[in-house]
C-alpha cells in the first residue's frame, strides 16, 4: 500500500471547472477566523455567560449551532488522537491488552452523567472563565465518542492478514512506517464509518452535554443541546422542530465537508478493488485534490509523517533473552501480580467511598435494576440484529446504495431520545400504557445503527472473487447467507454489537427517566437510578450505580461476547 498514488474514485472523477483554490481558500479562512472568535470567548466571564438567557428565536439557532458543531469536532479530533494510541497499544501489546480492553469495556458502559461529575473539575481549573465548561462540554461530548472507534481500530489491527504482516517484515519497516503504512490503511474504511457513528453518538448526548445539572451546580452552554433542553422545559413544539432543521443542516455539511470526502478516499484503502465498479465521488474531494493551497498543506504534513520513516536496518538473529521462556514467565507473573494489587487498591476505595452513605441492603436492589436494564437489552440487541443485518448486508453489496443510505442512517443515529419525549409521553399517558415496557424503545434509538454501519463495512468488505464463486456455484438463498454472507460480517458484526450493547446501557440514563414540561415518566431501572442520584448531587449512590452498570457490561463481555469475537478472528478472519 503507497500513500503517493491517488484514489481510483479521484483518478475517474469527471472533469469539474477550475476555481477551487478560491474556494478552499475562503473556507478555509471563515473556518480559522471562527475558531479565533470561539477561542477569544473562551476567557469571558462564565458568571456573565450564565446570566444570559437561552434565546428559543430560530436566529440564534444559527449561533448554536456552529458553537455545537465546533466542540465536536475538536472531540471528533481528540477521539481520533485518542483512538490511534490507546487501541493500536492495545493491539500490540500483549500485556498492555490485558488492561486496556477492559478497561475500554468499563468506559463504555460508564453513562455520559457519570462523566458529568468531571465539570467540577474543569471549573476548577479556570475559576470564573467560560473555558472550563467548554472543556467539560467537549469531554463529555468525547466520552460519547471515542470508545467507539477505538474498538473499531483494536479489531482492525487484530484482523490485519498475515500476509501483510509478514510483507512489512520482509521489507524492515519501522513501527512508525508500519502504522502509517500498513495499519491506518487497512483500518480505515472500518474507522471512516465507525467515526459516522462517533460523530452521531455525540449529537445524542448532546443535551447532556452543554446542559449539565450536577445537584446545585448547573452549567448552561449555548447550543443546540441547551435549546433543546430549554424546548422541552417549555414544552414549545415548533422550537423542538427547529431544532431538528438545524440538526440536520449542520449533519449535511459534516457529510459533505468531512465524511463524503474520507469515504470516497477510503476506496483506495481497500483490500479489494473490483473492476467495473462505479467509485464514490465527493465534489469537496475533487476540490481539496486540485486546490494548489491545500495540496501545499498536504505535502507539509506528509512530510511530517515521513519523519524518521527510513527503514531499519537488518537485525540479525535474536538470541535467547537472559532467563530464557522461564524469565519472561515471571515477568509476566510480576505484571499480573501489579495489576491485581492495583484493582483490590481501587475496590477497596470504592467500597470505603459508597458504604459511608449506602445501605449493603440497597446494593441488593441496585443489583435487581441492574438485571432488569439487562432484560431490556439483551431483548433490544436480539431485534436490532433481526433487523439491521439482512438490511446492512444488502446495502453493504451496493456501494450506490450504501453512498445514500449514509447520510439517512448518519442523521437517524444523531437524532436525539429527547426529541421524541413528547410523543413517547403524550402517548404513553393518553394510552395509559406501561413505562417499563414502551420507554425501552428510546435506549436502542441511537444505538442500533452501529449494528448497521458495521455490517455495511463487512459486506462492502466482501471479496468480489467470493461472491462470484458463490454464484457460479449457484449458492443461494439461505445456504448464501449460511458460507457467504453471515461469516463474511460476523466479525464486523460482533463490533458494533458489543458497542451497541454497551451504548444501550448508557442510553438507559435517558430512556428511563423522561419528561416534557412538567410530566414526568420514570421506568425501573438502573439508568433511571443514577440519572436521579447524580440530578441530585448523590455521589455515592452514583458512583455505586456506575459500578454496578459496568460490572454487568464488563462481564457480559468476558462471558458472551469475547468468546465469540475470539471465535471470529480465527474462524472468519481474512486471509
Amino acid at each position: 500500500m503507497r500513500i503517493e498514488r491517488l484514489p481510483i474514485s479521484v483518478l475517474r472523477t469527471r472533469y469539474v471547472p477550475g476555481g477551487w483554490d478560491l474556494l478552499a481558500l475562503v473556507l478555509v479562512f471563515a473556518f480559522f477566523v471562527y475558531v479565533a472568535q470561539a477561542a477569544h470567548g473562551l476567557a469571558g466571564s462564565l458568571a456573565r455567560l450564565q446570566a444570559t438567557p437561552i434565546s428559543l428565536a430560530p436566529p440564534a439557532l444559527v449561533g448554536y449551532a456552529a458553537r455545537t458543531a465546533l466542540r465536536m469536532l475538536i472531540a471528533m479530533l481528540a477521539s481520533l488522537v485518542f483512538t490511534f494510541t490507546y487501541a493500536t497499544l492495545a493491539a500490540k501489546s500483549r500485556r498492555a491488552e490485558v488492561i486496556l480492553v477492559p478497561l475500554l469495556d468499563f468506559l463504555q458502559s460508564v453513562p455520559i452523567l457519570g462523566f458529568s461529575i468531571t465539570i467540577l473539575f474543569f471549573l476548577q481549573l479556570t475559576p470564573g472563565r467560560v473555558a472550563g465548561a467548554e472543556m467539560a462540554a467537549i469531554f463529555l461530548i468525547f466520552t460519547s465518542q471515542a470508545w467507539n472507534m477505538a474498538f473499531s481500530f483494536y479489531h482492525s489491527l487484530r484482523s490485519i492478514p498475515d500476509e501483510l504482516v509478514e510483507v512489512a517484515r520482509n521489507f524492515q519497516l519501522s513501527p512508525w512506517m508500519r502504522f502509517w503504512r500498513l495499519d491506518v490503511p487497512f483500518g480505515m474504511p472500518a474507522l471512516i464509518w465507525n467515526m459516522m457513528m462517533s460523530m452521531s453518538g455525540g449529537w445524542f448526548f448532546v443535551v447532556a452535554a452543554e446542559a449539565i445539572t450536577v445537584g446545585n451546580t448547573t452549567v448552561t452552554l449555548p447550543g443546540v443541546g441547551s435549546y433543546i433542553a430549554l424546548a422541552i422545559e417549555q414544552k414549545n413544539l415548533a422550537a423542538i422542530g427547529w431544532a431538528i432543521a438545524a440538526m440536520f443542516v449542520v449533519i449535511l455539511i459534516f457529510d459533505q465537508l468531512l465524511f463524503r470526502p474520507l469515504t470516497a478516499s477510503a476506496d483506495w484503502f481497500r483490500l479489494e478493488q473490483e473492476t467495473g465498479l462505479t467509485p464514490s465521488r465527493s465534489w469537496a474531494l475533487t476540490m481539496m485534490r486540485r486546490s494548489r493551497f491545500l495540496g501545499m498543506v498536504a505535502r507539509a504534513f506528509a512530510a511530517v509523517l515521513r519523519a524518521g520513516m527510513k527503514p531499519r536496518a537488518p537485525v540479525a538473529a535474536a538470541g535467547v533473552r537472559p532467563g530464557g521462556p522461564r524469565g519472561a514467565r515471571w515477568s509476566d507473573y510480576a505484571w499480573y501480580a501489579l495489576l491485581g494489587v492495583i484493582g483490590l487498591a481501587a475496590l477497596w476505595k470504592t467500597t470505603r467511598f459508597v458504604l459511608g452513605e449506602v445501605q449493603p441492603a440497597e446494593i441488593g436492589r441496585v443489583i435487581v435494576l441492574g438485571l432488569l436494564t439487562l432484560l431490556r437489552v439483551a431483548v433490544l440487541i436480539a431485534l436490532a440484529s433481526l433487523i439491521w443485518v439482512p438490511v446492512g448486508v444488502w446495502v453493504g453489496l451496493r456501494p450506490r446504495v450504501a453512498s445514500i443510505v449514509q447520510p439517512i442512517a448518519q442523521f437517524l443515529a444523531a437524532f436525539p431520545a429527547n426529541l421524541l419525549f413528547p410523543i413517547v409521553v403524550s402517548g404513553i399517558v393518553l394510552l395509559r400504557l406501561n413505562p417499563d415496557i414502551w420507554l425501552s424503545p428510546l435506549m436502542i434509538l441511537g444505538t442500533q445503527w452501529y449494528i448497521l454501519f458495521n455490517v455495511i463495512v463487512g459486506a462492502s468488505a466482501l471479496s468480489p472473487d467470493l461472491r462470484y464463486a458463490g454464484e457460479n456455484l449457484g449458492v443461494h438463498g439461505w445456504l448464501w447467507w449460511r458460507r457467504v454472507g453471515l461469516p463474511a460480517v460476523f466479525p464486523f458484526y460482533l463490533t458494533g454489537a458489543i458497542t451497541a450493547s454497551g451504548g444501550s446501557w448508557n442510553a438507559s440514563i435517558v430512556a428511563e427517566v423522561v419528561s416534557w414540561g412538567r410530566e414526568k415518566l420514570t421506568a425501573h431501572g438502573l439508568g433511571a437510578y443514577i440519572a436521579e442520584a447524580t440530578s441530585a448531587a448523590d455521589f455515592q449512590r452514583t458512583v455505586l450505580g456506575i459500578v454496578v452498570l459496568s460490572l454487568f457490561v464488563v462481564t457480559l463481555n468476558r462471558l458472551f461476547w469475547r468468546p465469540l469475537y475470539a471465535r471470529a478472528e480465527r474462524k472468519f478472519r481474512i486471509s
